[in-house]
């Protein structure tokens, strides 16, 4: 079955940089889209980039465009999201998602990983 394992998430400083992976397993991640998508306390969730199966295209959210860089290595199985600048509005549990291109499916998605941005 689908298996996603995010890690990488902590507490950093406003304007701090933070690296999350995402271990996929289960599947053909190669043959696969990926979304990385947050959600803060009480907030529905809310979609932060994606890149398609090659890694060719990516997409991200205005909130995070210019600060935010996903990518991929499909000989490793592993999704990535750098986030550079990160703002206390950040903060959230962050989950890495297997779905099609610009979906809004989050059924496939990993447990999350807490980013916590604070002075």
């Amino acid at each position: 079955q689908v298996q996603l394992v995010e890690s990488g998430g902590g507490l950093v400083q406003p304007g701090g940089t933070l690296r999350l992976s995402c271990a996929a397993s289960g599947f053909i991640f190669g043959d696969s889209s990926m979304t990385w998508v947050r959600q803060a306390p009480g907030k529905e969730f809310e979609w932060v980039a994606r890149i398609t199966h090659g890694g060719q295209i990516t997409g991200y959210a205005d909130s995070v465009k210019g600060r935010f860089t996903i990518s991929r290595d499909n000989f490793k199985n592993t999704l990535y999201l750098q986030m550079n600048n990160l703002k206390p509005e950040d903060t959230a549990v962050y989950f890495c998602v297997k779905s099609s291109y610009g979906s809004t499916d989050y059924t496939y998605r990993g447990q999350g990983t807490q980013v916590t941005v604070s002075s």
